[in-house]
């Protein structure tokens, strides 16, 4: 078992990451277990490793009651989460007890929202069941809901007791899950660590056919990057978390355009932004050619969205601007952007013009040979 330790202070937790994990849960439950059952968070989709964890909790002599939500983005709603704290109230959740989050990161997102508000507080575990989740969003406490004006954008930073990651649940999700989870792999190597995206341009390939010691390795060194910045900067106020999103000013565009749904999922979206990025900062004088270049070529040959026309899009940069301007990140009337001058040489730019992001993307093919008519930034 690889350990990595969240450094919070009163708000420390292990991340715990071995093959195999699901099935040895009650080893790891059992020190947070109460007279009342854990109650377990699922959707339809992961219902059968829900089970699996309901029999290795009552094989550890531990209670546990499911509670089983549709799959997909729409369930990150005020729908869903009134729902969902109704239900756990019904079941008589106490402030002491675990909520356990076994899915994606819509469920992670979900319930951590859910028992950050419910009785001003409750416990929670995260055991992530996607690439996606076990690499970023089951570490460092963000949680949230979508709204009708953009995503994530009702919430609160509250930090899970546990994380548990089996890497062997990945066998189970669609190669497409795989590959949007794989972009926040990429992502790592792309803010500040050029090695490791060196690493991911040679072993990516069989990190996404199933190899387990390159999906470990992937896993492990995703979450001790993640660790180590949220330790630095739990609640986003020195600006040094806000380099974990990159990709995803430009990437939540893409997806309000999509309609949050399957036509863009959330990986999907941060690989094409995070490419858009970099060309971007290429625009701007600020990145070398040849940096962007390798960084989409990668993308393509992991079968990820790299510009627009592969994301599907074909919105003005005016449309995606404005979807921009509901980016949680405004503050005081600007946008700042993560832009790039290399790989692995990621910083915050607060002086970036939406106008100047407009017209780059209005000069960006929507399909072979097609561009835009440029649209008016509201």
């Amino acid at each position: 078992m690889i350990t990595v330790p969240v450094s919070l202070g009163a708000r420390s937790y292990d991340v715990r990451i071995a093959a195999g994990l699901l099935d040895h849960a009650a080893d790891q439950l059992a020190p947070l277990a109460r007279a009342r059952p854990f109650v377990i968070v699922t959707d339809a989709n992961v219902a059968p490793h829900a089970r699996r964890l309901a029999d290795a909790l009552m094989a550890g002599k531990l209670a546990s009651e499911t509670i089983v939500l549709p799959p997909g983005e729409s369930t990150k709603s005020w729908t869903h989460l009134e729902s969902l704290t109704d239900r756990l109230l019904d079941l008589g959740i106490e402030r002491g007890d675990h909520v356990i989050a076994l899915g994606g990161g819509v469920i992670g997102d979900l319930v951590g929202f859910a028992t950050s508000v419910l009785k001003r507080g409750c416990n929670f575990v995260q055991i992530p069941t996607t690439l996606l989740a076990q690499v970023d969003s089951s570490v460092g406490g963000k949680t949230a809901i979508n709204a009708r004006a953009g995503k994530n954008l009702i919430g609160a930073f509250h930090q899970p007791a546990l994380v548990l990651i089996d890497p062997d649940l990945l066998d189970t999700l669609p190669l497409r899950d795989q590959r949007a989870g794989y972009a926040e792999v990429v992502k790592y190597g792309l803010i500040d660590d050029p090695d490791f995206f060196a690493w991911c341009e040679t072993n990516g390939a069989a990190l996404l056919a199933g190899d387990g010691a390159a999906r470990a390795h992937a896993i492990a060194h995703s979450v001790a990057a993640k660790a180590r910045i949220v330790a630095a900067d739990e609640r986003e106020t020195t600006g040094t978390r806000a380099l974990l999103n990159l990709g995803h000013t430009f990437g939540h565009a893409l997806e309000a355009e999509a309609g949050f749904s399957d036509r863009l999922l959330h990986g999907e979206g941060v690989a094409a932004g995070m490419a858009l990025a970099f060309a971007f900062s290429v625009r701007q004088g600020l990145c070398p050619a040849a940096d962007a270049e390798r960084v989409a070529a990668h993308l393509r040959a992991s079968g990820l969205p790299h510009d627009l026309a592969s994301a599907g899009i074909a919105a003005s940069g005016a449309r995606l601007v404005d979807h921009m301007l509901h980016d949680k990140k405004m503050d005081g009337g600007t946008l700042p952007f993560l832009l790039a001058r290399g790989i692995g040489r990621t910083y915050l730019d607060r002086t970036v013009k939406l106008a100047d992001v407009a017209a780059f993307l209005d000069d960006l093919p929507r399909q072979p040979g097609g561009r835009v008519k440029p649209g008016r930034i509201r």
